[in-house]
């Protein structure tokens, strides 16, 4: 029995050494399912959302009151692809909410917008879309093949796809609404957010929560960008993620920003 257990240690022992040479242990690591549960996010980048008196129309408009009493906000830090010129990608983006939705604006400056894959189930991830990571309550974690955290990712015709509880892609056309309007190369996006927490179940009837000032949530806002390549050629995000693997938001909630909601 002794011998056994032994080796059983030993089995262990060599196994935390490997995983703590995996290139992708640092800060947001990519961690098992396990590990998650025992870890807490750690808040960075925190933004103050301002809430909006007057609901944002949905009209890729600048406008309205709550835009001309926000900050801009930088969508610059490249997750994938080779270095990129300003007249190929220019990204920024505002935040407000309402009780009933999160609200975004974001400005992308894209020479070449290409959608390559009619069926919005398809390689989404390979088009031109702007992709929302949301985590209601801002806990972190694995959210890959869960609903712990949504990456939605909407499309230039509006298609919103993430990945369900089955591994399956699926339409969350119902989750967020959106608007763009494009002028040469400047594109503006306005989205409404109905904002969900982890025990949202697809095909049953759900609750979305109601905001309040305080609350925290986890959000990320990111551009895959292609200008007729059959893979994408950059993926652009609007927080920092160390370490040399930075295409992690799809999978683990903690590399995701925290935005604070305020009045």
């Amino acid at each position: 029995m002794k011998k056994i257990i032994f080796i059983f240690v030993l089995i262990y022992a060599i196994g935390v050494a490997q995983n703590g040479h995996n290139k992708n242990f640092d800060k947001h690591p990519v961690l098992s399912n396990q590990n998650l549960a025992l870890q807490a996010k750690q808040d960075h980048q925190i933004r103050k959302v301002k809430k909006a008196v007057i609901v944002p129309k949905l009209d890729g408009e600048m406008d309205d009151p709550i835009w001309k009493e926000t900050m801009w906000y930088g969508l610059d830090q490249k997750w994938l692809g080779p270095s990129y010129e300003f007249n190929d990608f220019f990204g920024r983006y505002k935040m407000a909410w309402t009780p009933e939705a999160l609200y975004l604006l974001v400005e992308i400056k894209d020479d070449i917008l290409f959608d390559q894959h009619n069926n919005p189930l398809k390689l989404w991830w390979d088009d031109d879309c702007v992709e929302i990571f949301i985590d209601a309550d801002n806990s972190g974690g694995d959210h890959q093949y869960s609903n712990n955290a949504f990456a939605y990712h909407v499309a230039l015709d509006g298609n919103v796809v993430d990945l369900d509880q089955n591994q399956k892609p699926i339409l969350y056309n119902n989750h967020v609404a959106t608007k763009r309007k494009t002028n040469n190369d400047v594109s503006i996006w306005e989205f409404e957010i109905i904002i969900y927490d982890d025990s949202y179940k697809e095909g049953k009837i759900n609750d979305p929560l109601i905001l309040g000032k305080g609350q925290k949530l986890g959000f990320a806002v990111a551009y895959n960008d292609n200008d007729g390549s059959p893979e994408r050629e950059n993926f652009i995000g609007s927080v920092f993620i160390p370490g040399d693997e930075k295409n992690l938001g799809w999978i683990n909630a903690d590399v995701f920003g925290t935005i604070l909601l305020i009045e």
